[in-house]
């Protein structure tokens, strides 16, 4: 889910000019963790894990046992970072076959909402009931076909903490660059996930995030294995509703708030409407210096004009900016009813005591960690340009999904970059048809458009979670998209 400031958007600090990889500088010692035994046989307390190739990282974990899910394994722990960073993560094994099913991270952006929302409001194995006092299983839970890790990041976002409270002016960048250590880290201590297939999933400003431990992961596999670390068997990427390519995305806003394809207008002032669409080029402007930039004097601009031009007045009509069928509910900042439950069921004294997350209070978003993002010019930061390469170099496929009533990250702007991506199957990919499809259910789920390893797909009836208005077609795009049984060229 998307951070709210002062107006609501679409929820980097790397020169993106040339492109590059980022990168995460190895060592050559070993790893020299805990045993997965140790780690398991000791559910009381946390058991360390480092690495003396990786100084300044540390992963605490422990199993848990019945919570969310009664039938699989669980752990749950931090990623302490320079002593003063802690990261909370949650893994479910696959109730299907944890020795062959592949292993998903799940990330939700912001930047500063956490994944916990993913778990408990969308994909995970259960949700909460209405005022938190439990919950309930989810029957369309992703861990049915995979193995999800949840992590909360960057720093003080959910559940993870900074040591003396403060925000460490972190990017996307240190993001991927923290993410890619935790990974090192889980995979050389739970050896027998290190094989299966690994897939990075998320919604919103991981649009941001994704491409970027992308890229970190495929330029640390490069020298993983002189260096004593795990391949990380990276196969796919999966975006849902992202901000991409803001470059591109931010000239579908007016579309998407006065006439919504299939839906009402939102905003039905004409001379409002002829606002939005009169500033895109200023604002198409402004991003483009971000794009040939990369500092925060060149990105911050764009992020506050763009945003104010095309954004507010869609906020100032009282609608749900994810879903534009429905009025934001006034009980919730975030306007789902369902997040306060969330955060009334994990600050539950039993629930915290479980996941030992001490006295830290869990909070669906931080604002301030949204408002670093943007101040240090990270929101319009184009990591679409790190895409191609996936494609045309490393092997790696990328779904992008995007649910058709979401006004913040909508279709129509994520179609839109898709087909603009310059890589070796545009041409391909941009001559190919829209295709129905249809779950294994029976349900005309919306359409799809793919070549080779690129596919894009717009699901009917779903605002910007997909999975919480949509939970059957979102299991069903998942499943089919790890099983490649849908979703390609020849479907």
């Amino acid at each position: 889910m998307l951070g709210r400031l002062s107006l609501v958007a679409c929820f980097a600090l790397v020169s993106l000019a040339s492109a590059s990889p980022l990168q995460l500088p190895l060592g050559n010692a070993p790893f020299k963790v805990a045993t997965e035994l140790e780690v398991l046989s000791n559910p009381e307390s946390f058991t360390t894990l480092s690495n003396p190739s990786l100084p300044g990282y540390k992963v605490r974990v422990k199993p848990v046992k019945g919570l969310c899910d009664t039938e699989v394994k669980q752990h749950v722990g931090y990623l302490d970072v320079d002593e003063d960073r802690h990261f909370f993560f949650w893994f479910f094994e696959s109730k299907r076959d944890p020795k062959t099913d592949p292993v998903t991270l799940w990330l939700n952006g912001g930047p500063g909402c956490s994944s916990m929302t993913g778990l408990l409001m969308e994909l995970g194995p259960c949700r909460p009931t209405p005022g938190g006092a439990g919950v309930v299983p989810n029957n369309y839970t992703w861990n049915s076909v995979s193995s999800v890790l949840f992590l909360d990041q960057p720093v003080n976002v959910g559940f993870s903490y900074s040591d003396d409270g403060k925000d460490k002016a972190l990017d996307t960048e240190a993001a991927a660059k923290d993410v890619y250590a935790f990974l090192l880290i889980f995979f050389s201590t739970f050896k027998r996930y290190n094989p299966l297939d690994f897939h990075v999933f998320g919604e919103s400003y991981a649009g941001h995030y994704i491409p970027a431990i992308g890229g970190v992961i495929i330029e640390g596999n490069k020298d993983a294995e002189s260096e004593g670390f795990p391949v990380i068997n990276l196969k796919s990427l999966g975006i849902g509703n992202g901000l991409v390519d803001p470059l591109v995305q931010y000239e579908y806003y007016a579309d998407m708030a006065c006439n919504p394809p299939g839906y009402d207008p939102v905003v039905t002032d004409k001379s409002t409407c002829a606002s939005m669409r009169s500033k895109v080029k200023t604002c198409k402007s402004l991003i483009n210096a971000c794009y040939k930039y990369g500092s925060p004097m060149s990105c911050v601009p764009g992020s506050y004009y763009c945003n104010a031009a095309e954004i507010s007045p869609y906020q100032s009509t009282g609608y749900n900016p994810y879903d534009v069928r429905k009025k934001c509910d006034s009980g919730n900042s975030l306007c789902y009813p369902i997040m306060n439950d969330i955060v009334a069921w994990l600050n539950t004294p039993e629930i915290r005591s479980t996941l030992g997350v001490g006295d830290i209070e869990f909070k669906s978003c931080n604002m301030q960690v949204n408002l670093d993002f943007q101040l240090k010019g990270d929101w319009m930061h184009p990591f679409v340009k790190l895409i191609p390469s996936m494609l045309d170099e490393a092997g790696v496929r990328v779904l992008i999904y995007a649910g058709d009533a979401d006004f913040i990250c909508n279709w129509l702007g994520n179609k839109a970059w898709t087909l603009e991506l310059e890589w070796s199957g545009k041409e391909e990919y941009n001559s190919a048809k829209d295709k129905p499809w249809t779950t294994e259910s029976g349900l005309d789920a919306g359409e799809f458009r793919s070549y080779g390893p690129f596919t894009f797909v717009r699901v009917n009836g779903a605002g910007h979670m997909v999975p919480y208005d949509q939970p059957d077609a979102a299991l069903d795009m998942f499943s089919s998209w790890l099983a490649k049984t849908k979703f390609t060229g020849t479907y």
